[in-house]
């Protein structure tokens, strides 16, 4: 009877162990997304920050489903993305960060603008969607460091789209300060970093101007440091346009 008993169970795990190995058999994802989001400006891939406040990109699986959960992965600082790790399927794409939405809403809830894209993702699928920026920064000459350790830039913000729907109020403008290039809203050195900020519309004023900018403390010497700016509108999650990091060597 013991016997029996220990066989029985012997079978029952083998069973058990066999439904799920056979379940848990599913290739692993494999396919890669990759592309860019490209300021409509400069024709370049649009400057951001990495994570949470950059371009998030959008999948929503449309094989099994019309109404799927959706799955985000955040681009890269310089705009471009490369996801290797994507199940085979139909999705629908989009983008979203600091500038005008690709898919916009009327006041019922009807979509009224649509630059999503829909593709077969499978091996590599390369897209790119162009934006409006709500700023555009430009740098105007280098960083100088001036006599006592700080740090000056100068640069210009103005509006990057036309559409009068999202010029929002000019909110603020930020120097970022950081020991490497990567660097934004969510990665900055906060003892040398400085922030101007405008209420109201009062910002709206310097839009096109030659600003100047100085950290707000003298910089340690004998290193590279990177520098860049950020502005932002009074819109949405109040996301930064930036220009491109530079570098800034302390003797």
């Amino acid at each position: 009877m013991k016997k029996i008993l220990f066989y029985l169970f012997v079978c029952t795990i083998a069973v058990i162990s066999y439904s799920c190995s056979d379940g848990d058999n599913y290739a692993a994802p494999s396919e890669t997304l990759t592309g860019s989001v490209i300021d409509m400006i400069t024709g370049k891939p649009i400057q951001t920050e990495v994570g949470s406040g950059g371009v998030r990109i959008r999948l929503d699986e449309l094989s099994w489903s019309a109404n799927p959960d959706p799955y985000y992965f955040y681009s890269k600082q310089d705009g471009t993305f490369n996801n290797t790790k994507i199940f085979e399927g139909n999705y629908r794409i989009s983008v979203e960060g600091a500038f005008v939405p690709i898919v916009q809403y009327d006041n019922t809830g009807n979509v009224t603008v649509d630059n999503r894209q829909t593709t077969i993702i499978k091996g590599v699928k390369t897209v790119s969607f162009s934006v409006e920026p709500f700023l555009k920064v430009e740098w105007v000459g280098d960083p100088v460091l001036n006599a006592d350790k700080t740090v000056s830039v100068k640069v210009k913000v103005s509006r990057g789209t036309n559409n009068a729907s999202f010029q929002s109020d000019f909110s603020d403008i930020f120097l970022f300060i950081n020991s490497n290039p990567y660097i934004g809203n969510n990665n900055y050195d906060q003892r040398y970093s400085t922030q101007v900020s405008y209420n109201g519309s009062d910002g709206n004023s310097v839009l096109g101007q030659t600003l100047t900018l100085t950290t707000k403390s003298a910089l340690p010497g004998q290193q590279t440091w990177y520098v860049r700016v950020g502005a932002r509108v009074n819109y949405g999650l109040k996301y930064y346009n930036y220009n491109e990091p530079k570098s800034i060597a302390l003797p």
